[in-house]
């Protein structure tokens, strides 16, 4: 039996594209990479590693942590970036490394809002305003009142210059019309023991670096710099309950993929990830970081992403604060 020149086509056309269309049904077919731009052991880690483990029992295929620390994240964030766009390398990035940094940092070399698309917002470290035991300042109102007094006087700490802890507080002083002197340390541990040890007045930390202390009444929370009350630690109001708008600053945290990644790529990775994070055992292991879960889809995130961008760069330069 003869072929028509018009089916032999077919079969030709049909034989070049079956191997890719299998290509794209079959993802994954091998281990994924999931960089964590942070060294391992700390809460961005944790969250990381607690969805790798169960995306390698859902998807059938290992999902490996592969933490690539570095000049404030971009070290991770810049391989991923320009690695292969295919699904294999994705990262759990956040708003240091997929906002802050292209404000921070003389050439990050990546754009945060180019070179990925995302494929799940996870949601956010909120910031606790912590103090030492003996400052007389009881709440918000009466540690704004305290600072007014003597414009200066008092010190905050935070995680060094740029880090969330910095920012978060040069916006709290820019919504309330004070001033206080900064004092940058190397991470939270030190801060931490500043603080309990009576050198730092306060900070404005992210709550799981200063949860622990908080409950064991080495040092005081006046405040969380959140839209609603953190279940791991009800106790402490809000600043917009106490009479404190628009100064929220939560340290979010989401997953992307390279910018050129398929979309059907995208989606298995993007649905897998969001499912996986709703499982009761993934989500209470989240949630006692003392984090908060704010799931959105890739077309939730991008207008939040867009928009937490451009607050940021505008507190940065409201702060001063120059690229490295």
């Amino acid at each position: 039996m003869s072929l028509t020149r018009r089916s032999a086509l077919g079969l030709m056309a049909g034989a070049v594209f079956a191997p890719s269309i299998v290509r794209a049904q079959a993802f994954p077919s091998k281990p994924i990479t999931l960089v964590v731009p942070y060294p391992a052991g700390g809460p961005t880690d944790a969250i990381a590693r607690f969805v790798a483990q169960d995306l390698s029992t859902s998807i059938g295929q290992n999902v490996l942590v592969d933490n690539r620390a570095g000049a404030s994240g971009a070290v991770g964030t810049r391989a991923v970036a320009h690695g292969a766009a295919d699904g294999y390398t994705i990262i759990f990035g956040n708003n240091q490394t997929h906002g802050n940094n292209m404000f921070l940092l003389k050439d990050p070399g990546y754009d945060a809002v180019k070179d990925f698309e995302p494929l799940a917002g996870v949601g956010a470290f909120e910031h606790a305003f912590v103090v030492r035991n003996d400052l007389p300042a009881k709440n918000i109102k009466e540690l704004i009142a305290l600072a007014k007094a003597d414009p200066g006087k008092l010190n905050y700490g935070s995680t060094g210059v740029g880090s969330g802890s910095h920012l978060a507080m040069e916006l709290f002083m820019q919504r309330t019309g004070i001033k206080m002197t900064h004092v940058p340390f190397r991470g939270a541990a030190p801060l931490v023991q500043e603080i309990i040890g009576g050198r730092i007045d306060i900070a404005n930390s992210t709550l799981p670096s200063v949860l622990e202390q908080i409950n064991a009444g080495t040092l005081r929370a006046l405040g969380l710099a959140s839209p609603e009350r953190n279940p791991r630690a009800k106790d402490i109001p809000t600043l917009r309950e106490q009479g404190v708008s628009n100064a929220d600053a939560d340290s979010w945290a989401a997953f992307f993929a390279p910018a050129a990644t398929p979309a059907p790529v995208l989606d298995t990775l993007s649905r897998a990830i969001i499912a996986s994070i709703a499982k009761p055992a993934i989500t209470e292991a989240i949630l006692k970081l003392g984090f908060t879960l704010k799931v959105r889809d890739p077309a939730a995130f991008r207008p939040y992403h867009l928009q937490e961008i451009a607050t940021w760069k505008q507190i940065i330069a409201d702060a001063g604060v120059k690229p490295e």
